[in-house]
């Protein structure tokens, strides 16, 4: 049986770092929450202070001017920032855990000289895979690139993209050979200023409003053959082992969020009196709010655990699906009672009980449905007993 690492809490360094994202997203991001969400959009303050700060290349090596930092400081980070705005949470997760991980794992050389640098310094990245016909099924992708000597054509719709309005770097995954399937899913490096390539319409959404998400548009648009990510006809296994990270990332989210809104009620109840007490006194609200507790930190463990697995280079694909799962599941019962526990306040946009109420719903669709998740571990408890 493989052995496993200790499942601790945080290094000392660890700490310092969680300590200077916790401070970072109360001065730098809280103050504009409201107006990001009301406005659909970050500020470009919050957007460069984060590249400042070192937070939106945080696994890249020092020499491309990254952290050079692990997999579960990039997971810190990302709860962090969840428990002030989850917005700028998932605006620094994809950078990490999809985009850079993908360039660290699939680029060249050149590539990376190329590219890594400036991810690290004023570059966002966007992963886009998803398509009208492709959410689930995820490679049933419309999107067609044709080989033309030197260069790739791509042509075709993307949807759902996250970080499209900001984005620099466009992780593209089209297929050059339909027929052949999940076989002929190729990965490509696309700038924001390649000929034929273009930026549709922004979402209008629910929750995480200030998260830009996009359509992609190409029409003829030119890729050098020096952009292609990994191998030809290989995109499929950058795709499939990139999201699996990106799953613990998305749980990092939640959890971030979930502790957002638990912090943000427990501040009300302990200042809202009723019957000459605090509300939080009442026994009939302390069994609610101490089972939330309990299941907000069993879904910690749980995303920490993957993250440490995923850190010690260990199989973490059922824990990474178990943590995406249950976080998420966390985060919206959490939020939810949340808005009960303010009460009529609760369901105003004064408090922000609403808003982390409105942004937990994302969490059980993106980056793979809780039924993925769930047919994943099935698929992965039936394998161990092959």
């Amino acid at each position: 049986m493989t052995q496993r690492p200790p499942l601790t809490r945080f290094s000392q360094d660890e700490t310092m770092f969680l300590e200077a994202v916790r401070a970072f997203a109360r001065s730098e991001v809280g103050p504009h929450v409201h107006k990001m969400d009301e406005a659909q959009a970050l500020e470009k303050s919050v957007i460069d202070k984060a590249f400042a700060m070192g937070l939106m290349g945080i696994e890249v090596p020092e020499q491309y001017g990254g952290s050079g930092s692990s997999f579960m400081t990039a997971i810190l980070a990302i709860e962090e920032l969840a428990a002030v705005d989850p917005s700028v949470s998932v605006f620094v997760d994809v950078q990490n855990t999809l985009v850079n991980n993908a360039l660290l794992r699939w680029c060249t050389d050149a590539q990376k000289e190329k590219y890594l640098p400036r991810m690290c310094e004023e570059w966002v990245g966007s992963y886009a895979l998803s398509e009208a016909g492709s959410g689930s099924d995820a490679f049933a992708l419309a999107t067609c690139a044709t080989d033309c000597g030197d260069h790739f054509k791509l042509n075709g719709n993307k949807l759902w993209i996250t970080n499209g309005a900001e984005a620099n770097l466009f992780i593209v995954f089209a297929t050059v050979d339909p027929a052949a399937g999940y076989r002929g899913i190729t990965a490509f490096l696309v700038e924001r200023g390649f000929e034929g390539f273009s930026v549709g319409k922004k979402e209008d959404k629910l929750g995480i409003r200030a998260s830009s998400t996009t359509e992609l548009i190409m029409e003829n648009c030119v890729v050098p053959k020096e952009n292609v990510l990994g191998e030809v006809g290989k995109g499929y296994k950058a795709a499939i082992e990139t999201l699996n990270e990106g799953r613990i990332g998305i749980g990092a989210q939640m959890i971030g969020l979930a502790r957002g809104a638990f912090d943000a009620a427990m501040g009300h109840m302990m200042e809202r009196k009723q019957f000459g007490q605090p509300i939080a006194e009442f026994q009939g609200l302390q069994f609610q709010y101490a089972q939330l507790a309990a299941e907000i930190e069993a879904a910690r463990l749980l995303v920490y655990n993957a993250a440490r697995l995923k850190d010690a280079g260990l199989p973490f694909l059922k824990e990474a699906a178990i943590a995406k799962l249950y976080s998420s599941q966390i985060a919206e019962r959490v939020a939810s009672k949340c808005v009960e526990f303010h009460g009529g306040v609760g369901f105003t946009r004064e408090y922000p009980a609403e808003k982390f109420f409105r942004d937990s719903k994302i969490g059980s669709i993106y980056e793979g449905t809780s039924n993925m998740q769930l047919q994943t571990i099935a698929k992965m408890l039936l394998a161990e007993r092959g």
